[in-house]
């Protein structure tokens, strides 16, 4: 009780308040926008949230992350136009809701879903909490190297189709991070007697390179367009009623997104299919999926709601993100030497408590702001695109000069955008590259820590944790092994088939 009355006070401050509530209505614009997103928003406000208080940089940072799913759902609904990449399945069954007349039913349900939940999740952390204070300080610098290596592990293995890709680019990330002054020996790492790379390549530089500015670039390079959305009429509260009819979808597609959301890598995009498909084997009426089921609807936005909070977890308890929001946060944490982890529940536990009320307060904030503002969104929606891109260029380029007045950042920065538009044209990941700078920085200073304890290479895992995570490591590569041995199996009658076929043509 004291640890939640301690939380309270601190979020009861006028700036915290202010800074959520900025957040919470910023995040549901930004998310109605299509071809902005959180990523883009988180980045370009990252270098202004590093001169305030942490709970205030972390809330605004937080409104955005949790929010932004909730306005996403609009566009999804109305135009058949994800606002956020995570909101693509809600379109499934939103438009075509839309198509038939029932766009006001899809966009309440769409609210009503986003909101059970998120506070689903949110229940989840808090009661989670006590148990993550205990185990949080068993983990040492071993334990901890581990469980980032198999988030590294996780976050390739989740890109199917591109795990090789993915692969390079994590250890791309990893490479970056290695270059410039050696903070124990003293030495420069991949410098090339170049005086500006001394310093390092600075993640936020990466970030606003690769999320912001390549979203520019590629906003500007892309024909013009200008969204209509027509005006939606009626009660949006109407959605609950329905709501509770299908409270068993929403309950269990918000359970996986609470479990998902802890495993770093996996996140929003697999909580909602396997949600789905769920819905979908247990429905009565499976046939209507992907026309306008609203227990399809349900389980994509109760699912992707619910994973914000389930993502606090890991950061929280052993500093370790399980995607690129959620890193940028930690960068919030290292700025002002707050570092999360197992000292984190035992200095700062106010801190925590206050993360968690601020997430409840903001899908309170945001609810209420959706009941009567959804018209006013559909507008926000019509911005011409190549417009976006110009006051993303300009905003991005402002905050990476705005970190250490450089312009050689601005160039770096620059470079990375060119970089991330061309990755994005090949259709490959992002995301990989700044989890291997955030995870390959935290193992490097853990397993340099823990080296000197160790007379064999088995001491790694001589503790029950580390061993534990070890165990899970070679699990998950034996399970990912397996799966491709099986899809080998399957493809191979079809090809022999096919040679088969041509041969007797």
């Amino acid at each position: 009780m004291d640890n939640l009355l301690a939380g309270l006070e601190l979020l009861a401050r006028w700036d915290v308040l202010f800074a959520l509530l900025v957040g919470s209505i910023g995040g549901v614009i930004i998310g109605a926008i299509p071809g902005v997103g959180p990523a883009v928003a988180i980045a370009i406000l990252l270098p202004a949230t590093f001169s305030m208080d942490p709970i205030v940089g972390l809330t605004m940072l937080l409104g955005i992350y949790g929010s932004s799913m909730y306005g996403g759902a609009i566009p999804a609904v109305l135009i058949n136009t994800p606002g956020t990449a995570v909101n693509a399945l809600t379109s499934y069954d939103g438009y075509p809701m839309t198509e038939r007349g029932e766009a006001h039913r899809a966009v309440s349900l769409a609210y009503s879903a986003s909101f059970w939940g998120g506070m689903f999740g949110i229940v989840c952390l808090i009661l989670l909490s006590p148990v993550l204070a205990k185990i949080a300080p068993m983990f040492g610098s071993r334990e901890i190297f581990l469980a980032a290596l198999l988030g590294i592990i996780l976050v390739i293995l989740a890109h199917r189709g591109q795990i090789f890709a993915a692969g390079m680019l994590a250890m791309f990330g990893i490479f970056l991070q290695t270059i410039g002054l050696d903070a124990v020996t003293y030495t420069q790492r991949y410098t090339f007697e170049m005086t500006f790379l001394t310093s390092g390549i600075n993640l936020i530089v990466v970030v606003l390179g690769l999320f912001a500015l390549s979203q520019a670039f590629f906003l500007l390079t892309a024909p013009d367009e200008k969204p209509e959305a027509k005006p939606v009429i009626g009660k949006m509260s109407a959605g609950f009623k329905e709501l509770l009819k299908h409270k068993r979808v929403a309950t269990v597609a918000s359970g996986f997104g609470v479990i998902l959301g802890m495993i770093p890598g996996t996140g929003e995009f697999t909580a909602q299919f396997m949600s789905y498909t769920y819905a979908q084997k247990t429905s009565s009426t499976p046939e209507e999926f992907g026309k306008g089921s609203p227990e399809g609807l349900i389980a994509s936005e109760a699912a992707n709601n619910a994973v914000p909070a389930a993502a606090m977890i890991p950061l929280l308890a052993l500093g370790i993100p399980g995607e690129a929001l959620t890193a940028m946060m930690l960068s919030v944490f290292y700025v002002h030497n707050v570092i999360p982890g197992p000292q984190l529940f035992q200095n700062n536990i106010d801190l925590v408590y206050g993360l968690y009320i601020a997430l409840l307060v903001l899908n309170i904030m945001v609810i209420c702001f959706l009941m009567f503002s959804t018209n006013i969104l559909t507008k926000i929606i019509r911005i011409p695109t190549r417009f976006l891109g110009v006051m993303i260029l300009v905003l991005s380029l402002v905050g990476v000069y705005s970190l250490r007045n450089s312009l050689t950042d601005c160039m770096i920065g620059a470079a990375f955008g060119v970089f991330g538009l061309i990755l994005k044209r090949l259709n490959l990941p992002i995301v990989p590259i700044i989890l291997g700078m955030v995870l390959g920085g935290i193992m490097e200073v853990k397993l340099r820590s823990a080296l000197p304890r160790l007379k064999t290479p088995l001491d790694m895992i001589d503790r029950p944790i580390a061993f534990i995570i070890f165990v899970m490591i070679i699990v998950v590569l034996a399970l990912h092994i397996r799966t491709l041995i099986k899809e080998y199996r399957a493809r191979q009658p079809q090809e022999d088939n096919a040679i088969h076929d041509s041969q007797t043509r």
